[in-house]
């Protein structure tokens, strides 16, 4: 059974003028229900994670300070969210949706979370609408727990997850790989075990060939035994941010191309949805769907 973590903790009510796309977290949910890609038997509504799950990935002081509501203001601005204790519990439930879709995947193949994959946290500080990094926190439990010996974590998202880089730079049980827009944000980029970044307007059959390789190669050279997958949606031709030429239909072949994969070599995977910021609101949806649509068809 597909496991899909979301709460409705994920929406937040933003400062007028603030256009970030918290409507997708509500709509996508009831669009997947309506259409019947999920039931309510695949939602689970996860609770806050604790704090010793945290502290696995995230300096102590950070924290400390982060959950105290006393970051500078230049650290406030930097995560882009003006900081409340409403943002700070939605941040622990998308962790431990995360935490707890690894577990499910270790189960069943594949778990989804409906928000996660907030790469731009790092050990000790928040960026871009990242405060705490869902896939490191998941992954330093399965490892503490010796769940699992070796973590890829594939980063599609067109910015290039420098948190989670950051990280795992020391960490040879878990494999970070990225690709991403080469001059996009984050213009300073950390490195991963595995940067590719793209070229503007990169198209369809550009950006599907790099991965296709490359995916392969990082396969075969891993070995993983589990996968967290970052599926951002802004690699579309539609996003403002992106600044590619991928298809809604390329964006999809590229879900496929990672979910079978996945089922091939049997590797549990954990997906958390990561970006998207196109205008119109049912690009993103869309694209969103796809990925949770093909994972009922691969695997179940």
């Amino acid at each position: 059974m597909l496991k899909v973590a979301w709460t409705e903790h994920y929406i937040l009510p933003l400062p007028p003028g603030h256009r970030f796309p918290m409507s997708k977290y509500e709509i996508l949910p009831q669009q997947l229900v309506y259409e019947g890609t999920l039931s309510s038997e695949n939602i689970f509504h996860p609770h806050p994670v604790a704090e010793a799950h945290i502290l696995l990935a995230h300096d102590a002081e950070y924290w400390r300070r982060l959950s105290g509501l006393s970051l500078t203001s230049a650290e406030v601005r930097r995560t882009g969210f003006p900081l409340t204790q409403q943002l700070i519990d939605r941040e622990l439930m998308i962790t431990q949706g995360t935490l707890q879709c690894a577990t499910y995947a270790l189960q069943y193949g594949v778990a989804m979370n409906i928000a996660g994959g907030t790469h731009h946290a790092f050990s000790n500080k928040g960026e871009g609408f990242c405060l705490l990094n869902d896939i490191a926190v998941a992954a330093h439990h399965l490892l503490s727990k010796k769940l699992v010996n070796k973590i890829l974590v594939v980063d599609l998202d067109v910015h290039q997850g420098n948190g989670t880089a950051q990280i795992f730079r020391n960490n040879p049980q878990v494999f970070t790989f990225s690709i991403h827009g080469a001059n996009n944000y984050p213009l300073q980029k950390e490195n991963s075990d595995r940067d590719i970044g793209l070229p503007d307007y990169a198209d369809d059959k550009f950006y599907l060939g790099i991965l296709d390789v490359n995916l392969k190669e990082v396969l075969d050279e891993v070995q993983p035994d589990f996968i967290f997958y970052q599926s951002g949606v802004d690699i579309l031709d539609t996003d403002k941010l992106g600044r590619l030429n991928v298809t809604r239909a390329g964006c999809k072949e590229r879900d496929r191309m990672v979910w079978q994969l996945a089922r091939r070599y049997r590797i549990p995977i954990v997906a958390s949805m990561g970006g998207g910021y196109s205008p119109d609101l049912r690009d993103i949806i869309e694209a969103h769907a796809n990925t949770f649509r093909l994972a009922q068809e691969i695997f179940f």
